[in-house]
């Protein structure tokens, strides 16, 4: 029997991305109402044996869905300014340099201001526990807050609407019911699998992780809130993958309920024609898989 695989993906600039077993697939409205779609073959080392090594797959789930992520947007941007034809193949190196950016300034906002934030209360803090504990509650802060701002984009707001045809969408097809939009339209906008959900987890995990390594000097604990990052992501992502696999645990729910709650900002009720695109996506990318397992 085969094992049980979790589709997901993310929303794009009108559209969505869905990741399969073996392929992504990119659904995006057209200007003039019909639906653009790109479908791209999953790098080696997402389907091959690393991919489905425990606390490795976290790893190259992390820096996958950044590569991917930039190219489905790229994509859903030329679509959605019609220009597909003119679209320019993204280099290595440049998605490198994206991937790096996007990574910099990730750590800069949520790992290194948040310990600098903390050490100008040094004076008042003895406990190292307590000293990563305030941290971690900086973390948490800027990063709710950074998502509070975010919502008040327009056209951010809209994406966060593809967000939610992409959560509806999944949680159809794990129901195991038709993927028709008066059937999705019933199901919740959220999902325990959300990248919004497994960032929240990552910060969590962070303030565990930090306080094993004490309170060193202010450099060390840069460099370790660096490197450990991987560690974290590793953590994190077989955490996130056993609370989808045990939802029917309290225990698990409580641990889990602030990342749904948190979900309530990146994502909105989205419309029929925005559930028309996910659905289009999911379909395609299951429809691939299964030819993939027939041959």
């Amino acid at each position: 029997m085969a094992k049980k695989f979790y589709y997901g993906g993310q929303a794009v600039i009108e559209g969505v991305m869905m990741r399969g077993r073996k392929a992504m697939v990119t659904a995006v409205r057209r200007p003039d109402g019909g639906v653009a779609m790109d479908t791209q073959p999953l790098p080696n080392i997402s389907t091959g044996r690393y991919g489905k090594t425990p606390f490795i797959r976290g790893i190259i789930a992390l820096v996958e869905a950044l590569v991917l992520g930039i190219k489905s947007l790229l994509y859903s941007a030329n679509v959605s300014m019609e220009e597909e034809e003119k679209e320019e193949k993204l280099s290595g190196r440049a998605a490198g340099g994206m991937v790096a950016g996007s990574l910099a300034l990730a750590v800069a906002m949520f790992f290194i201001a948040p310990l600098f934030l903390t050490k100008t209360l040094d004076v008042y803090i003895e406990s190292s526990i307590v000293f990563h504990l305030v941290e971690g509650f900086i973390r948490l802060a800027i990063f709710i807050a950074y998502l509070k701002v975010l919502t008040l984009s327009s056209s951010l707001r809209r994406i966060f609407a593809y967000h939610g045809a992409e959560h509806k969408t999944v949680n159809a097809y794990e129901a195991g019911v038709p993927l028709e939009v008066e059937v999705v339209r019933e199901y919740n906008t959220t999902h325990i699998r959300c990248g919004t959900s497994f960032l929240f987890i990552v910060l969590v995990i962070a303030i565990i992780v930090f306080a094993f390594i004490g309170r060193p000097s202010l450099w060390l604990m840069v460099l370790l809130r660096i490197v450990l990052i991987p560690v974290i992501a590793g953590l994190s992502y077989e955490i996130n993958r056993f609370g989808a696999r045990h939802t029917g645990s309290g225990f698990v729910r409580a641990f889990l309920a602030p990342g749904l709650w948190l979900q309530k900002l990146t994502t909105r009720e989205p419309d029929d024609s925005q559930l028309e695109v996910a659905i289009s996506a999911l379909q395609r990318t299951v429809e691939i898989d299964q030819i993939e397992e027939a041959d």
